[in-house]
């Protein structure tokens, strides 16, 4: 996408078509989070799995064989009810009015401000993608990748060193499933050793936690369920869950923007939203370039 792409959208592209449309998501992602809280970080987790996927297009949302959604790296997002009970309100008060590109990025943000973290206005005018392919799926970053790795990502995507390492803040609340950090506990280089940049109170701590692969553990060991930039600390303490979250600390390159965001925790809460919005915009469809879905889970017939 070009940054002209971005330019289309508009703080105001629904006053008319449907004015309700904020407060439908809002109404929803707040019944649906006070009945579970880990609901949202698993929100905003669903959004960036779409972004980083041919953009936001909504292409996550696609439900059939082969699709994003059926792939290996999907198998743990969660949310998909939400997004379709929120579109089935759509339809109703705005037919064929609102995308789910535009839902989805809605949704993220009204999760993050849920649990304490930050507002942004978010501009609107995304189309939904008609292509979802499930290898594509699998290139999104899972935890175990190399730093090089991820800054080219997201550089391939327009976003930058600094929004790499405050969207990884993310990490400040959510779980992840002991399987993805086995090999991190017990076998780091296949030679039977843990991971010796794992602190040795937190290594402890996770063996505990982890006892079977299907279980799950806290991505902050501290701070688990509270919006803040202690994930920062943690990785100042060798306390990083995932390796790429603890290699964003030792690798040159990511470690100094670590140590500022763990060091001004309102710098991280202001950063947060702006990278947000750059995600938001990222490769987007507008114009003709997409549609507007009546179903978010298929392209319309």
């Amino acid at each position: 996408m070009t940054s002209e792409a971005a330019d289309e959208l508009s703080f105001t592209y629904y006053e008319k078509t449907c004015p309700n449309m904020e407060a439908i998501v809002h109404r929803k992602v707040s019944k649906w989070i006070k009945e579970d809280y880990t609901l949202a970080a698993s929100l905003i987790r669903l959004h960036f799995h779409d972004c980083a996927v041919r953009g936001c297009d909504a292409s996550i949302l696609l439900n059939h064989e082969g699709s994003e959604r059926w792939a290996k790296a999907s198998e743990t997002l969660r949310g998909f009810g939400l997004i379709d009970e929120i579109k089935q309100e759509m339809e109703k008060k705005c037919h064929k009015m609102v995308s789910c590109a535009d839902i989805l990025t809605a949704v993220a943000r009204d999760a993050t401000v849920k649990i304490g973290g930050p507002f942004w206005e978010v501009p609107y005018g995304r189309k939904d993608g008609r292509v979802s392919l499930a290898k594509e799926a699998d290139l999104v970053p899972m935890g175990h990748e190399n730093i090089t790795y991820l800054i080219e990502f997201f550089q391939s995507r327009g976003l930058n060193l600094l929004d790499l390492v405050v969207l990884s803040g993310a990490h400040t609340i959510g779980r992840s499933t002991c399987g993805s950090i086995q090999q991190r506990l017990y076998n780091y280089t296949g030679n039977g050793k843990p991971d010796p940049t794992i602190n040795t109170w937190y290594l402890n701590y996770l063996r505990r936690k982890c006892r079977w692969a299907s279980e799950y553990v806290q991505l902050d060991a501290i701070t688990p369920t509270k919006f803040d930039s202690m994930y920062y600390t943690n990785l100042e303490r060798k306390m990083g869950l995932l390796s790429t979250d603890q290699l964003l600390y030792s690798d040159s390159r990511t470690g100094p923007i670590v140590s500022a965001l763990a060091s001004q925790p309102t710098l991280f809460y202001q950063q947060f939203a702006v990278s947000m919005v750059n995600l938001g915009n990222a490769q987007v469809l507008t114009g003709n370039e997409g549609e507007i879905r009546t179903n978010c889970n298929y392209v319309n017939a």
